[in-house]
C-alpha cells in the first residue's frame, strides 16, 4: 500500500477558549429574530459537496512470478492476433488492418470512457504520456504488420524478440534498473539467436526484416511506459488512452489506402482486435508484478504459439536455423529470469527477510 497515511495532517478547525461570565440583558424575541433573519440573507449558505470518487490504480506487488505468468498467457493472445493480421496482410493494406484492430479496441473500451459508469476511468493524471505510449504501441503494431506481408511470420516475430535487448538498455535510463553483467551477457546471446535466424549479409536475409526490428523497438518503448505508470495509473485508464490515440492517427490515415473488406475479412479483423485487446490488458496487468527486464524474456515463448499456427494455416515450416536461433533466444530468456530469482533472494537474505516466492 502506497504510504499516503504518513503525509496526513489533521487539524481543528478552531480552539475553544472559555471566557468569563457576563451578565447581558437578551434583546426582545422581535430584535432576535430580525438579527437571524439578516445575518442569513448576509451569509451565503454552504451545501454539501459531494467529491467524486477517483480510481486509484492498484500498488505495484513484488511478485514476479505471478507477472510471469500473466506474460506467458499475453503470447498466445498476441499470437493469435499477429497470425490473423497475416492471413489479412492478403487482401488489405497494414494501416486499414492496424486501424480495424484499434477501432474494435476502441469500441470495447467505450463503456470506461462514459462519465458516471462505475468503471469510468478516462480521467488521467498523465494524459499526455498516456497518449505517448499509445502512439508507442500503434507503431509496433503497424511496422509489424507490414513485415508480415512479406516475411514468414516465425521469422518476423524472431526477429521482434530484439525487443528486450532495447528494454534492458531503456530500463537503464528510464527505470533506474540495475542490469548486471550475467543478464547483459544472456540479452547478447538472444540477440545472437535472433541473427541466426535473419542471417543478416546472405541470400536469406529479407530487407522487410528492419520493419519488425522497429517494431521491437516501439514494442520496449511501450513496455518501459507501462511500468513507468503501473502502480499510478489504472490499468484500464492506459487502455483507453492506448485506444484514442491508435484510432486518431489510423482514422487520418486509412482513407488513403481503404479497400472495402468483405464480411468474412471484417470477422477477422474483429478477432484481431480481440484478441490483442485481451493480449495488452494482461501485459498491463503483469507489469505490476515484476520489472520490465524481468518480464521481456518470456514474450520469447510467443514464437512457439505462431509457428504452430504458421504451420497449421500457412504450411509454413520454419527452417533449421529458425530453430536453432530459437533456442539461443528461449536459453537467453530462462537465464534470464534464472539470475534474477539469484539476485531477488540475495537482497531478501541480506535484508534478513523470507522470499515471498519460495
Amino acid at each position: 500500500m502506497l504510504p499516503l497515511a504518513a503525509n496526513w495532517r489533521f487539524f481543528n478547525s478552531a480552539d475553544s477558549t472559555d471566557t468569563p461570565s457576563q451578565t447581558v440583558t437578551p434583546p426582545p424575541a422581535a430584535a432576535a429574530a430580525a438579527r437571524l433573519d439578516s445575518a442569513s440573507q448576509s451569509l451565503p449558505v454552504q451545501m454539501p459537496v459531494k467529491k467524486r470518487a477517483v480510481r486509484r490504480a492498484p500498488a505495484r506487488a513484488d511478485r514476479p512470478f505471478k507477472g510471469i505468468a500473466l506474460i506467458l498467457l499475453s503470447t498466445v493472445f498476441l499470437g493469435t492476433s499477429d497470425v490473423t493480421a497475416k492471413y489479412l496482410s492478403t487482401g488489405l493494406h497494414s494501416i486499414e488492418i492496424a486501424w480495424i484492430r484499434f477501432l474494435v479496441f476502441a469500441l470495447i473500451m467505450v463503456p470506461a470512457m462514459v462519465p458516471g459508469t462505475p468503471i469510468y476511468a478516462l480521467r488521467s493524471t498523465r494524459p499526455g504520456f498516456q497518449l505517448l505510449r499509445g502512439t508507442a504501441l500503434l507503431g509496433s503494431s503497424l511496422f509489424f504488420i507490414t513485415g508480415l506481408r512479406y516475411l514468414p511470420i516465425a521469422e518476423a516475430s524472431a526477429t521482434g524478440f530484439v525487443s528486450p535487448l532495447f528494454v534492458t538498455a531503456l530500463s537503464i535510463i528510464l527505470l533506474s534498473e540495475k542490469v548486471g553483467v550475467r543478464r547483459w551477457l544472456a540479452t547478447a546471446v538472444g540477440l545472437f539467436g535472433v541473427l541466426i535466424i535473419l542471417r543478416p549479409g546472405t541470400g536469406a536475409f529479407h530487407a522487410a526484416a528492419f520493419f519488425p526490428i522497429v517494431s521491437a523497438f516501439c514494442w520496449a518503448v511501450t513496455l518501459v511506459m507501462t511500468r513507468m505508470m503501473s502502480g499510478r495509473e489504472h490499468a484500464t485508464t492506459t487502455m483507453i488512452y492506448s485506444s484514442i490515440a491508435g484510432v486518431a492517427i489510423l482514422t487520418a490515415m486509412v482513407p488513403f489506402v481503404w479497400v472495402t473488406p468483405t464480411l468474412n475479412l471484417i470477422l477477422l479483423g474483429v478477432l484481431i482486435g480481440v484478441a490483442s485487446t485481451a493480449g495488452q490488458w494482461i501485459v498491463v496487468l503483469a507489469f505490476r508484478y515484476a520489472d520490465a527486464s524481468v518480464l521481456a524474456p518470456f514474450s520469447y515463448t510467443q514464437l512457439l504459439w505462431v509457428s504452430i499456427l504458421g504451420f497449421l494455416i500457412f504450411g509454413e515450416v520454419p527452417d533449421l536455423w529458425t530453430v536453432i536461433g530459437a533456442v539461443f533466444i528461449v536459453g537467453s530468456g530462462l537465464y534470464t529470469a534464472h539470475r534474477e530469482r539469484v539476485r531477488r533472494s540475495q537482497l531478501l537474505t541480506a535484508a534478513g527477510e523470507s522470499s515471498p516466492n519460495p
